[in-house]
């Protein structure tokens, strides 16, 4: 089994023609390459199924790892489809045909629109163009906006 300098698990995915996400012990790469010497990842499962779980709403603290998390499991997507080997356990992912994130702030004031108008219209446009076999991964939609 191949292992990173960091001596932590990689494997290859499966990708599949079905549907479920299944995805265990996985590791954001990047976080984990960047962490101190002696300090290990706390990895994560990931479960999608459109029979069962086909929506996870994510909440916690602030720097808690939500967004890591969003951003692991595109990568690993990713990484799983240009055929590289993954920084999970097991993966077993099914065969996407777009990847879409609403990740980040940003506004548009020159063209008159302010961040919550610009995450509205992002979120509009992944809405509009996904499909059963599309990934979306949303990250605090509407924050850009007061109570």
């Amino acid at each position: 089994m191949p292992k990173t300098p960091y001596n932590s698990i990689i494997k290859k995915p499966v990708i599949h023609n079905g549907l479920e996400y299944d995805i265990k012990e996985s590791r954001h790469p990047v976080i984990e390459r960047n962490l101190p010497i002696g300090e290990s990842y706390i990895s994560n499962d990931i479960s999608l199924d459109p029979a069962g779980q086909q929506v996870i709403i994510l909440t916690g603290p602030n720097m808690s790892g939500k967004s890591a998390l969003l951003r692991q499991t595109a990568l690993i997507t990713l990484m799983a489809h240009m055929g590289s080997f993954v920084p999970a356990a097991a993966a077993s992912i099914p065969l996407n045909d777009k990847i879409f994130t609403r990740v980040g702030a940003s506004d548009n004031l020159s063209g008159g629109e302010n961040t919550f108008m610009v995450e509205m219209n992002e979120t509009a446009c992944i809405i509009n163009n996904l499909t059963a076999r599309s990934l979306a991964l949303l990250d605090e939609i509407g924050r850009g906006t007061s109570t």
